[in-house]
């Protein structure tokens, strides 16, 4: 064959080669667990995260490992998952934050780990859209942590759903904690907020226990829980309102009655709907004419005649999505002009 003929064969095979790369780029298998450092680095380098600035850190490929997930050592960082998956082989923690403040951890699927996300004395930090499943004891788990948000997420199919121990001052809102062993459990914490949640058919759906005080859970559905719905132990002064008890096979257990909690937001504006009150509204303004009695210091005075409007959970995924989209835009265009 020809010199020219058989270079410029070659020359044809190894473009073709290249575009096949280009176009069917393979995510890095890791057997061990990676690390975005303190100092911005990315450790091993071969991990298919991508970062220019050290500031936003972006999956780039489905990330299976055998131990712990991604482990962040770096504040003031967005970690987004741009739809990728961590998959673990049933031990460790998806995303492990340890001391760390301002993170974001986004738009990212975490399974098959023993936690799916583990936050320890963290703060300021925000998890919003990711998809939490199939974790063996906890989909989100927070020690020690205050004001942290945790939005938008989908927990299911996990041990349990969203655990909190001794933390305060967190808010946790449209997130779907659905199909658990538990919902979300909250020990020796107090001063958070729960709002326009979904808890469905869980072991239990919500759980405050040992002196976990002054919640404001407000706007949550409580539906279909085969134990509970709310179970309280030496909790007091929690605050309930406008949640929808629905189906729970019992709403409430309350482990020791002397703890008194608020189940009502005055009138008119009114308490719970609850799905087995069967009292009457003579005066049609919404909410029932007699109390609904859950015991002696626990009493929803104004009770709703039918469930409050919560907006369905999928419009909670619209930022997120809208995010993940753009994300993947902007390194599909870095990588396209290189």
């Amino acid at each position: 064959m020809p010199k020219r003929v058989f270079s410029a064969v070659m020359f044809i095979l190894l473009l073709a080669n290249m575009l096949t790369l280009v176009l069917n780029i393979q995510p890095v298998k890791a057997s061990g667990t990676i690390y975005i450092r303190a100092d911005g680095s990315i450790d091993p380098p071969t991990a298919p995260i991508y970062t220019a600035d050290n500031i936003t850190y972006t999956l780039t490929g489905n990330i299976p490992v055998g131990a712990d997930g991604i482990v962040i050592e770096r504040d003031n960082i967005v970690v987004d998952g741009a739809g990728y998956t961590v998959t673990g082989s049933g031990n460790g923690n998806g995303t492990t934050l340890t001391d760390r403040s301002n993170v974001t951890v986004r738009s990212m699927t975490i399974k098959n780990f023993e936690y799916g996300i583990f936050l320890d004395s963290s703060s300021n930090t925000t998890l919003s859209g990711n998809n939490i499943t199939a974790n063996n004891y906890c989909g989100i788990r927070l020690g020690y942590s205050s004001n942290n948000t945790v939005s938008c997420n989908n927990v299911s199919n996990n041990g349990g759903g969203i655990s909190f121990s001794s933390s305060s001052n967190n808010t946790v809102s449209g997130n779907n904690v659905a199909n658990n062993g538990w919902g979300i459990g909250f020990g020796n914490s107090s001063d958070n907020i729960l709002s326009r949640n979904n808890f469905a058919n869980n072991g239990y759906g919500i759980e405050l226990g040992y002196s976990s005080d002054n919640n404001v859970l407000s706007g949550n559905d409580v539906t279909a829980n085969n134990g509970r719905g709310i179970g309280l132990v030496y909790s007091s002064n929690n605050v309930f309102h406008h949640n929808n008890f629905i189906n729970n096979t019992q709403h409430v257990h309350i482990e020791n009655t002397g703890y008194a909690n608020s189940w009502d937001d005055g009138y008119p504006s009114g308490g719970n709907y609850w799905s087995d009150y069967n009292g009457t509204d003579a005066d049609h303004d919404g909410i029932g004419d007699t109390p609904y009695i859950i015991d002696a210091n626990n009493i929803d005075h104004y009770p709703l005649m039918i469930p409050n409007a919560i907006p369905e959970f999928p419009i909670f995924f619209i930022l997120p999505l809208f995010m993940m989209m753009t994300s993947l835009a902007v390194l599909v265009y870095k990588r396209k002009n290189k």
